[in-house]
């Protein structure tokens, strides 16, 4: 495994509407702050202040170099309408090399 594997990850955020999901990610794909959005219906279950909450949201798996994790959540607070939006990183340990060029081909600011 090379150091470069380490440097990506997947970050999850939840939105409360498949609008503000895809909105979000056209924000963060234009930045250049992800290389590709997949965007899942869920239902979450959780507390909230005092209360058991059950909703139905949508789930966003970015695709992105970690480098820019501060950026990325910078943009995701400044568009979301959570008051605290789930903003977790996951790194990606290992991965077919081909995926991960493409990956950082499309992150950080680096031209096609």
């Amino acid at each position: 495994m090379t150091e470069r594997l380490t440097g990506f990850g997947v970050v999850l955020v939840t939105t409360a509407s498949e609008t503000e999901a895809e909105h979000l990610a056209i924000a963060l794909l234009n930045d250049r702050l992800a290389a590709c959005v997949s965007i899942y219906a869920i239902r979450s279950i959780y507390r909230w202040q005092g209360q058991i909450e059950n909703e139905s949201e949508w789930q966003l798996a970015i695709k992105t170099d970690l480098k820019q994790f501060e950026q990325l959540s910078a943009k995701i607070q400044e568009l979301h309408t959570y008051a605290v939006p789930e903003i977790i990183a996951l790194p990606v340990v290992a991965g077919s090399q081909t995926y991960l060029d493409w990956l950082a081909s499309h992150t950080g600011g680096v031209s096609e």
